[in-house]
C-alpha cells in the first residue's frame, strides 16, 4: 500500500529545507510504499554519517502540530532481541515526528500505568515460562493485586520465545490477557515470535507503527523550534546479519581425559574487525550443522541431498539447507505437529495434547529431531521438509575474557554436546562446530551481543560475589581479568562447581594464580560426584551464609550465570535461606530483600 503524504510539506520541513527542496522531497516520496520509505531513511542516515560536519544555522520557530500524546514502549529481554525490536519500533514512530518513550521494564515507573493511553510491551519468555530478569518486577506488578484499572489504555504485546520449550511465549500471553482483564483495549492482537523472530516481528511492528501513528493524530498547534539532527552513531561494520569471520587462534580441551564432559577453551581473533566488547557481553556464533547428522537425515528420509529446493525465494540443494540454513538438532512444537500428522502416530499426538506439559517437556529435553523421525516414521518430500524446519539461529556464548587483558581477541568456554543414544550419535550444532575448528586454519562467523544488564559495578571499590558452576564460570573469568587490569580495590569471591575436582576443575591454574596475586580473594568449590553426598554451589552458599550476607549487606554485587532450569532457582532459594537465617528476616521479607537488590542492579543473572 502506498504512503499518503500531505499535499504540502509541514512548516518545519519548509523551514529546514526551503520551499523548493521541500516540494522536491514531497514529489519523491509520494509514490513510495512503506518498505521503500524505510530504505530511504536508512540510506539518508548513512549519508549523514559520512557527511562532513556543517555549521548549525539558527532556525526560526515555526508553528507545528502537537501530537495527541505519546507512545510508551517497554521491553524485557534476556538476550537482547526484545530490546532491538523495541528500539526499531521507537525509531519507526519517531520518524513520523511522534512522541515516543522507551523503557527497559526494570526502569519503567509502574505508578504511571494508570495514566498511559498508548502502550506497547515487547517481552521474551525464559526457561519454563519465566519473565526475563529485567522484567520480573514489572510482570509481578501487572499480574498482582496492586495493578490499577486501565480503561483508558490501548495496548499491544509482542512475545518472544522458543517453541522448544513447553510454555512458549507464556509471559507475553499472560500480560496480554491481564491488560484486557484490567479494562484496557487491544491496539493490536498479540503475536508470538519463535527463535527466528524476524518473519513475525517485522509485520507486527509495521502494523503497530501504523496504528500508533493513527492514534497520535495532531490536535493543537504550538510553536516549536526545528533543530538539525545530531550526527547518528555509525552502524557497526559487523552484526548478527553481517557477521565477522574470525580466525581460530586456540582450541584447547580443558577437561582431563576420562572426564564426563568435553569442555573447550577457544580463542578467536578480532584483529582489524573494529569489534568491541565489555565483560558480561556475549559472542554470537553462526554454526553449521554436523555433516554426519545431515547424512543421517538424508538416509532416514531417503531424500537426495542434491535435490534443489526453494524457500523464500532462495534455491539451494537440500543438503545445503540442512547443513547451513535450518535447525535440525532442536525440536519445536510446529515441526512435531506436522510430524504427528504425517506419521499418524497416536503416541506423538497424545504428547502434543493440551495439558500434557510434563510429557512434552520430557520429549523436548531427551530427544532431537532425528530421534522423532526414527521413532515415528513418516514420508517427507524435500520441499515440505525445508518449509517445516525452522531457520538456524546463532548461539550466544558468554565471553570469557577482558579485552584489557587479551587485546583484540575473544575467548569462549564451550561444553561440547556429542553423545550416543538409541544407537545414534547426537550433536549440539554450535558446540560441535566450535569443537571441530582447527586453530590457525579454520574460522568462525561471529558478532558481539551486548549485555548491559550484566556489568561489573562502576565503582571498583565494591565487592563482587560470582556464582558460576560449569561453563557458567565463563563471564567471571572476564570479570576477574577486568578487575585486575583496572586495579579495582573491591574483593572478588567466586563460587564454582562441577562433577569432579581432578578432571573438571575449569581454569584451575588461573584461579590459583589469581588467589596468589589477590585479584581473587575467595574461592568456594563444590564437586558433586567426588563423595557419596552430592554437594553443589547452593550448599556452599549456605555453609558460608554468614559471610555471604555480610558481603551483601555491605554493598557487594551478586552475579549468577549458568543453567536456568535447576541451578538458578536452587541458588536463589539458598540465598533466601542465607538472608533469612543471617539477616533475621522472614522468608517473605528475605525474598523482598533480594528483589530490592535486583532493583538496585546488585543481583544480576545471566541464565539460559
Amino acid at each position: 500500500m502506498s504512503a499518503s503524504p500531505a499535499t504540502h510539506a509541514p512548516p518545519f520541513i519548509n523551514a529546514l529545507l526551503g520551499e523548493n527542496k521541500s516540494a522536491l522531497l514531497l514529489k519523491l516520496v509520494e509514490e513510495m510504499d512503506a518498505s521503500a520509505l524505510h530504505w530511504l531513511s536508512g540510506y539518508t542516515a548513512g549519508l549523514a554519517v559520512r557527511a562532513p560536519q556543517t555549521t548549525v544555522v539558527p532556525v526560526t520557530p515555526v508553528p507545528v502540530a502537537a501530537p495527541a500524546g505519546h507512545f510508551t514502549i517497554i521491553y524485557g529481554t534476556q538476550t537482547g532481541n526484545s530490546r532491538l525490536l523495541a528500539e526499531r519500533l521507537k525509531h519507526q514512530v519517531e520518524s513520523a515526528g511522534l512522541a515516543t518513550r522507551l523503557f527497559r521494564a526494570s526502569d519503567y515507573p509502574v505508578r504511571e500505568l494508570a495514566k498511559e493511553k498508548l502502550l506497547c510491551v515487547v517481552i521474551s519468555t525464559q526457561g519454563d515460562g519465566d519473565p526475563p530478569d529485567d522484567a520480573r518486577g514489572f510482570s509481578e506488578f501487572i499480574l498482582g493485586k496492586r495493578a490499577p484499572r486501565m480503561e483508558g489504555l490501548r495496548y499491544a504485546v509482542l512475545g518472544l520465545g522458543d517453541s522448544s520449550y513447553p510454555r512458549f511465549c507464556e509471559v507475553g500471553r499472560r500480560l496480554d490477557a491481564r491488560f484486557a482483564e484490567l479494562g484496557a483495549s487491544r491496539l493490536l492482537e498479540r503475536a508470538d515470535c519463535d527463535v527466528d523472530f524476524e518473519p513475525v516481528a517485522k509485520g507486527w511492528l509495521d502494523q503497530a507503527y501504523t496504528l500508533a501513528r493513527e492514534a497520535l493524530t495532531p490536535q493543537a498547534t504550538v510553536t516549536a523550534t526545528v533543530v538539525p539532527l545530531r550526527e547518528p552513531h555509525a552502524t557497526p561494520a559487523f552484526t548478527k546479519e553481517a557477521p565477522y569471520t574470525a580466525e581460530v587462534l586456540l582450541n584447547q580441551r580443558i577437561t582431563a581425559r576420562g572426564a564426563l564432559k568435553d569442555v573447550r577453551h577457544l580463542e578467536l581473533s578480532l584483529a582489524g574487525s573494529g569489534l568491541e566488547y565489555a565483560p558480561g557481553d556475549a559472542l554470537g556464533v553462526w554454526p553449521h550443522n554436523p555433516p554426519e547428522l545431515v547424512a543421517s537425515f538424508l538416509s532416514e528420509l531417503r531424500l537426495d541431498g542434491e535435490a534443489a529446493v526453494t524457500r523464500e525465494g532462495r534455491t539451494l540443494p537440500l543438503a545445503r539447507w540442512l547443513s547451513d540454513e535450518l535447525e535440525i538438532t532442536r525440536l519445536n512444537r510446529p515441526f512435531l505437529e506436522r510430524q504427528a500428522t504425517l506419521s499418524g502416530s497416536a503416541a506423538l499426538h497424545e504428547v502434543l495434547e493440551p495439558g500434557r506439559t510434563e510429557a512434552f517437556r520430557a520429549l523436548l529435553a531427551g530427544h532431537q529431531v532425528i530421534d522423532v523421525l526414527r521413532a515415528h516414521k513418516a514420508t517427507w518430500d524435500a520441499t515440505e521438509l525445508v518449509q517445516s524446519l525452522r531457520r538456524l539461529t546463532p548461539r550466544l556464548y558468554s565471553i570469557a575474557s577482558s579485552p584489557k587483558r587479551v587485546g583484540e581477541e575473544a575467548h569462549l568456554t564451550v561444553a561440547v554436546v556429542d553423545y550416543t543414544v538409541f544407537d545414534l550419535r547426537h550433536f549440539g550444532a554450535a558446540s560441535y562446530h566450535l569443537a571441530t575448528r582447527t586453530a590457525g586454519t579454520d574460522t568462525v562467523r561471529i558478532f558481539i551481543e551486548p549485555n548491559e544488564r550484566f556489568r561489573l559495578p562502576q565503582d571498583g571499590d565494591k565487592d563482587v560475589l560470582m556464582i558460576g558452576p560449569g561453563t557458567g564460570v565463563a563471564p567471571f573469568r572476564a570479570f576477574v581479568q577486568e578487575r585486575a587490569e583496572t586495579g579495582a580495590k573491591g574483593r572478588n569471591w567466586l563460587f564454582f562447581g562441577e562433577q569432579h575436582f581432578r578432571t573438571q576443575f575449569l581454569y584451575q591454574t588461573e584461579w590459583q594464580e589469581a588467589l596468589k596475586k589477590q585479584t581473587l580473594h575467595r574461592l568456594s568449590l563444590a564437586f558433586s560426584r567426588d563423595r557419596a553426598q552430592k554437594v553443589y554451589v547452593q550448599h556452599r552458599l549456605r555453609e558460608s551464609g554468614r559471610d555471604v550476607y555480610e558481603w551483601l549487606e555491605g554493598g557487594a554485587h551478586l552475579y549468577v550465570c549458568g543453567d536456568a532450569q535447576r541451578m538458578a532457582p536452587d541458588v536463589h532459594e539458598a540465598l533466601v535461606d542465607v538472608v533469612s537465617t543471617h539477616g533475621g528476616k522472614s522468608r517473605e521479607d528475605a525474598h523482598a530483600w533480594l528483589e530490592s537488590l535486583r532493583e538496585q542492579r546488585r543481583y544480576l543473572r545471566d541464565v539460559y
